[in-house]
Formats: structure tokens, sequence, C-alpha cells
């Protein structure tokens, strides 16, 4: 075998070992993002509790990042307005807001085919709504 088929073979080698490591932790990472998303419990809030104010709220699922600032005027919700939301294909997603601000509570339905960014954005309120205590 000639030095150039030897070097182009290594070469073929070390593409499909960096490659094969590469979707090896590509692999990794979405079966940990899927459990973490999966795993979030969100709990809704009083809020009777909640005094006037803008409050901020983020929440990172990996593949997910959403950041929100949300509006209390009379204890109700008045705004929420969506900061930042890295997201993939879960764009659709930020349809949730606005059934959050109509029902005033984080129990709404998430939005079909958007689930882990609806999940990620109501996390995101919740967190923000948290800190006003």
């Amino acid at each position: 075998m000639s030095k150039v088929k030897k070097r182009v073979l290594v070469i073929v080698v070390a593409i499909l070992v960096i490659g094969l490591a590469i979707g090896t932790k590509y692999l990794v990472d979405v079966e940990a993002y899927k459990s973490q998303v999966a795993a979030l419990q969100i709990e809704d809030f009083n809020l009777a509790e909640v005094p006037d104010g803008t409050y901020t709220g983020a929440y990172d699922a990996r593949f997910i990042k959403v950041k929100v600032q949300v509006d209390v005027k009379d204890h109700r919700i008045s705004h929420i307005a969506l900061i930042q939301h890295e997201n993939g294909k879960g764009s659709p997603a930020e349809a949730i807001i606005p059934k959050v601000i109509e029902a005033q509570s984080l129990e709404v339905d998430t939005i079909s085919g958007a689930t882990n960014s609806s999940r990620v954005i109501l996390k995101s309120i919740e967190i923000a709504l948290s800190k006003t205590s």
C-alpha cells in the first residue's frame, strides 16, 4: 500500500471516529434533555399573593432555553414578554402565552407539536412568579 493510500485511510478512519464520538455525545444529550423536560414539575401560583411588579424567569433545558418577563398588576398577569426562546422547531409553543394570560393560570393545555417548548415556557413563568415573595 502506498504512503498516499495509507494517509487517506488514516484520515478516513479519524473522520469516522470523530463522527462517531460527536454522534454519541449528541444522542446522550438528547436523552438527558428528554428526561429533564419529562421530569418538569410545573406548579401553579396564587395571584392573590403576587404583588404588582415585573418579574423575570428563565429555564434552560439544553435544547430549549426560555427567558420571560411577567408583568403583574392588581393581582393579575397583565403581560408576558418572551425575551428568549431558543427552541429548534418549537416556536409554535409561543401561542401558550395568551392562554396563560387568559386563564390567569399555568394550568393550560400545551401546544400540540411543541409540547416540550410549551412546558419550558410554563416553567419559566412559574420561576418568574416564584420570585415574588
